[in-house]
């Protein structure tokens, strides 16, 4: 018998052990956080995760502690821009 990818479980947002919702994101939009990029994205953009958040900066390394505001989330992930350093920072 053939089953559609389309419908069902699959393509309707479940994950497993979610209840049939998608997580919340730890961050929004205009939050400053500090974090440390652990992996370098297909794209080459550094990534950041939060409680297994992904958070993609661009202009980054693996190893940079950096301080970022977060621009935009998706469903899974978010996009951040490094935030200028405090001014009398010590």
């Amino acid at each position: 018998m053939y089953r559609s990818s389309k419908g069902g479980r699959r393509g309707s947002g479940y994950r497993s052990g979610n209840r049939g919702g998608f997580r919340r994101s730890p961050v929004n939009v205009g939050d400053v956080i500090d974090v440390e990029i652990v992996e370098l994205s297909r794209r080459g953009d550094g990534i950041a995760r939060i409680r297994g958040f992904i958070i993609f900066v661009p202009n980054t390394k693996p190893g940079d502690r950096v301080r970022v505001k977060i621009k935009r989330i998706g469903r899974n992930y978010a996009v951040a821009e490094v935030a200028p350093s405090e001014e009398g920072e010590v």
